[in-house]
């Protein structure tokens, strides 16, 4: 048995005694049940892109989204960016988007940024970036306060996920279950 295994059986032994020893009627809870079961608040986002695009949550209803806050000048966005495009570029095909947030205070910084991923980012792996200090720019994920910020959304755009810093193994893994 691999270790995600393990722990998966583990938690549904836990639950399920728990479950029996408060409602004797009641069966066991799996892990998956149970992880399912637990959505956050329905996200909404809406601003524009580096060309005064509107991009919109909205627009990508019924899909999967990662949303990442980011500044251009953080490295360790940069590192995570470039797996999130990679895994991007490999499932965009299975209703899956990354949004991009970006966080810079100018928007020369912003822009500079944009200009930079023209020339290096292949365009398969460009997804749409909003800049969350531009005019007009609204969404409910309140106060972010570390870089990067990622929040996985399920298909009805409630938050399942809300990772500060690096997105760990186990998040690549849900997921990419998600997508099934």
């Amino acid at each position: 048995m691999d270790k995600r295994g393990f722990l998966q059986a583990c938690a549904a032994t836990t639950l399920g005694a728990v479950a029996s020893h408060l409602a004797h009627a009641q069966a066991p809870v799996s892990a998956a049940a149970a992880a399912a079961a637990v959505v956050g608040p329905r996200h909404t986002l809406s601003g524009t892109n580096s060309e005064g695009k509107p991009v919109a949550l909205a627009d990508f209803s019924g899909k999967v989204c990662l949303v990442s806050f980011f500044t251009a000048g953080c490295a360790l966005c940069t590192n995570e960016l470039r797996l999130m495009r990679e895994f991007y570029a490999a499932n965009r095909q299975r209703d899956f988007v990354l949004l991009g947030v970006n966080m810079d205070e100018k928007n020369a910084d912003f822009m500079q940024y944009i200009e930079l991923l023209k020339v290096s980012v292949p365009a398969e792996q460009r997804f749409p970036i909003a800049w969350r200090n531009a005019g007009g720019h609204q969404d409910s994920f309140g106060a972010i306060t570390r870089r990067p910020t990622h929040y996985v959304l399920n298909r009805q755009h409630q938050q399942v996920l809300r990772r500060e810093g690096n997105f760990q193994p186990a998040d690549w893994d849900d997921l990419w279950a998600s997508l099934a």
